[in-house]
């Protein structure tokens, strides 16, 4: 079901911004027309087995990441990337490894962020025990021009744009 070439739409938020959300809405209006899909940053993490989150494991995990997403994308397939990738030459890496590439901002503040965070990560912030969290002990870098920005994970009218921004590209 391969039609037309493939594109990686990166999706980037603090923690608990809503980006696995937005991506499985676009997936699943997607994925009955076209080949999609989704590395959620979480489910990839546990499928290779890497649970650590120092700099230099991120500087990895973002380099896989964004090779094993171009790389989908050049076999056709639109590539939907759930994952924070804080820092900006994170996400200039996998642009430059995409034949094409839409970033899009899941913008939350952190206070929603925090509220909803079923996964007790700022809690565990606070109380020093995830030390490098972004948004928290780590920097969280937004983007400066991104292709798209979404007011959470529920953001209809952004998930129409990305369905768009897909169609148009076959």
């Amino acid at each position: 079901m391969i039609a037309g070439p493939g594109v990686v739409v990166w999706l980037t938020g603090l923690p608990q911004s809503g980006k696995s959300t937005l991506a499985r809405r676009v997936r699943d209006r997607i994925a009955p027309r076209r080949s999609c899909v989704l590395l959620d940053s979480d489910d990839v993490r546990a499928a290779i087995g890497l649970a650590r989150y120092g700099a230099g494991d991120r500087d990895a995990f973002y380099r896989m990441l964004a090779g094993l997403a171009g790389l989908l994308a050049r076999e056709g397939h639109v590539v939907l990337v759930a994952a924070t990738a804080p820092r900006r030459a994170y996400r200039a890496a996998a642009r430059a490894a995409a034949p094409d590439y839409a970033e899009v901002w899941v913008r939350t503040s952190l206070a929603e962020c925090e509220a909803r965070d079923q996964k007790g990560l700022y809690a565990r912030a606070r109380r020093g025990d995830a030390p490098d969290l972004p948004g928290m002990g780590a920097v969280y870098e937004p983007p400066e021009a991104p292709d798209l920005v979404a007011d959470g994970g529920h953001d209809e009218a952004a998930a129409a744009a990305i369905e768009r921004r897909i169609a148009e590209r076959g």
